[in-house]
This record gives C-alpha cells, sequence and structure tokens, in this order.
C-alpha cells in the first residue's frame, strides 16, 4: 500500500467481545442484528480465508454508502485472538475513488461486558493520490463504525442472544 494510506479507528463497544464475534462470523447472526440495516447476505465458502461475502444493503443504507451491494472476500480469520481482514471486492467507494480497500476489524475485551473494536482500513487509490480527504475518510470509517453500532444494540437489547 501506498504512504499515507491506512485509516484506524477504535470504537468501544457495551457487549463483550466474545457476543461481538459471534455475530461477525456469523451471516445469519449479522443479517439478524442488522435488520433494517442489511437485507441479505449471501456466503460463498466455509467463513475462512477466501470465503466470499455480499452484503444487499436496505435501501436506506444503500442511500448512506452509495450502493446496495457490498461484497468481500475473507483474506484471515483468527478466532483465538478474534481477528477478521476482508479485501472489499464491491460497493461503496470502492467503485467510486478506490483501486483497492482491505479491512481488519479486532475485537479487544475491555472489562466485565465490554470490548473494543479496532479498524484498520488499507486502500489505494485509483489515480495514484495520497490519503483521501479527511472528510473522505470519515464517510469511509463511519459506515462500519454504524454497523458495530447496530450490533452493539441489538445485543444489549437481546441479552441472551449469542451469549
Amino acid at each position: 500500500m501506498a504512504a499515507g494510506c491506512v485509516i484506524t479507528e477504535e470504537c468501544s463497544l457495551a457487549v463483550s467481545a466474545d457476543r461481538m464475534w459471534k455475530v461477525t462470523c456469523s451471516s445469519d447472526a449479522l443479517l439478524k442484528a442488522c435488520a433494517g440495516l442489511i437485507d441479505a447476505v449471501n456466503v460463498e465458502g466455509d467463513g475462512g480465508p477466501g470465503t466470499v461475502n455480499t452484503l444487499t444493503l436496505s435501501a436506506a443504507a444503500a442511500a448512506a454508502s452509495g450502493g446496495g451491494l457490498m461484497k468481500g472476500r475473507v483474506v484471515a480469520c483468527d478466532d483465538a485472538a478474534r481477528v477478521l481482514r476482508n479485501e472489499v471486492l464491491e460497493g461503496g467507494r470502492v467503485k467510486g475513488q478506490l483501486k483497492s480497500l482491505v479491512n481488519e476489524v479486532k475485537l479487544e475485551a475491555a472489562g466485565d461486558g465490554a470490548c473494543v473494536a479496532k479498524l484498520t482500513m488499507e486502500y489505494e487509490r485509483l489515480d495514484g493520490g495520497g490519503a483521501l480527504a479527511p472528510e473522505d475518510q470519515a464517510e469511509l470509517v463511519g459506515g462500519y463504525l454504524g454497523m458495530f453500532k447496530t450490533v452493539e444494540a441489538y445485543l444489549v437489547a437481546n441479552p441472551a442472544e449469542y451469549a
């Protein structure tokens, strides 16, 4: 990746890392927890590296993200470390300004019933330029943080789910 093309962000969540991980790694759980945001999830593979996940976004989410489909390939999935790395193949900004985008999410325990989601995004622009403008970076990160918060809200409202 070119220098300056990495975004990092952290998000504190009021649910355990184990519960968040269970939803993150299950298409059925993600669909249930993100009802209203995601309309369908299609999985091609066993969930490990090489698996292609296609999320069909709701009309509202599609309008906010610039596209109705998010398609990615699992690069790495480490259950013990709770790290998921995906290459975005299609959707949102990848179609517009970016040649490539790889996201890594790491969930770390942060006390009783809480965790921190650490997001790292590495990208390369189509025009070969450096970092995206701050507002474009914020928009790119915002979609992922919004999904974390949606899952968190679902898990807080349903404390027995994925326990």
